[in-house]
């Protein structure tokens, strides 16, 4: 028999990320072709639930990436503000000299 509320089997509820764009990514999409600005704006969207399973943590920085094919994606997690603040988005050869 299942207990009548999940919480009190110690099943949180998970907590949804909110996603913000800086103005500089979004002005990269809107550059974009329009298949790959919806496959990197899905990618980011499904991110929400658990973002700490698709971005990984950038050596010696705060900031995190998102591999999307050619194209990465720099954002800044907030655990205290539950948001995803999505920094920069460019092609993988040369996002890096941009943070």
């Amino acid at each position: 028999m299942l207990p009548k509320k999940k919480q009190e089997r110690g099943w949180g509820f998970k907590q949804i990320f909110k996603i913000i764009f800086d103005d500089k990514a979004i002005e990269f999409l809107e550059k974009l072709d329009k298949k790959n600005r919806e496959r990197i704006f899905n990618k980011i969207m499904s991110t929400k639930e658990d973002p700490f399973h698709y971005f990984e943590k950038l050596t010696s920085m705060k900031y995190y990436k998102l591999r999307v094919g050619d194209y990465r994606v720099i954002v800044d997690i907030d655990k205290n503000e539950i948001k995803i603040l999505v920094l920069l988005i460019g092609l993988r050869k040369n996002i890096y000299d941009k943070i």
